[in-house]
């Protein structure tokens, strides 16, 4: 991937590439993709949770770990769509003033309306990552139970980073609903990410599990 490419899926390309690209002065991948490449990792922490943990009560592991991995698969493919999104906003953006200056104006729009959306959907996933990342941290395995909070926390910060971005790409039209939805799901997050951070820590010398084997 070259630093100024729009059309190469982020979460195939090495870290390394990633990182690069992100620190070049090529306007895309920029914030909504890095939102959307942390919360797939967010939402492969809780997949890996799940998959140490057994079964008990109304806690289903498999289903834990299935709905995470759907949610990493959607947050990477919201990575690309977010510098896809930013790079349709730049080309309206770059459309002459003249003479269609109405033409100008409704493509800008709709790349702004996309541009929103994309950061709203993530929002959405990280809101559901972070209440996730809080059932594992309550009923998955405790030996895990760092990685579960640290699921749980990137969920909040991506919702509400995502929210950020919705209200920004919204500024024209303080009305929109969609600002204040992405707001409802970054508090929903954030305040999922503050229970996990109340519980308690576990301190026993047994709380470093070993990772290739279910426990």
């Amino acid at each position: 991937m070259t630093a100024t490419s729009a059309d190469t899926e982020l979460a195939s390309e090495t870290f390394h590439v990633i990182a690069e690209a992100v620190a070049s002065d090529a306007p895309t991948p920029g914030g909504g993709a890095v939102a959307g490449l942390a919360a797939a990792l967010a939402a492969g922490l809780a997949a890996m949770v799940a998959r140490y943990s057994a079964a008990g009560g109304p806690f289903d592991p498999t289903a834990a770990a299935a709905r995470a991995d759907d949610l990493r698969r959607a947050a990477q493919r919201l990575a690309d769509d977010d510098a896809h999104a930013y790079q349709r906003y730049l080309d309206a953006a770059a459309l002459p003033k003249q003479p269609d200056t109405a033409g100008r104006r409704t493509a800008i729009n709709a790349a702004l309306d996309t541009a929103a959306d994309v950061p709203l959907a993530l929002a959405e996933i990280a809101a559901e990552i972070a209440g996730l990342g809080e059932q594992l941290a309550e009923a998955g395995n405790l030996r895990l139970h760092s990685d579960a909070l640290i699921a749980a926390q990137l969920g909040g910060a991506v919702a509400t980073s995502a929210a950020a971005l919705v209200a920004e790409n919204l500024r024209s039209r303080p009305d929109d609903s969609r600002t204040a939805r992405g707001a409802e799901l970054a508090a929903t997050a954030r305040a999922a990410a503050a229970r996990v951070a109340g519980l308690p820590e576990i301190t026993s010398p047994e709380s470093t599990p070993s990772r290739n084997v279910h426990l």
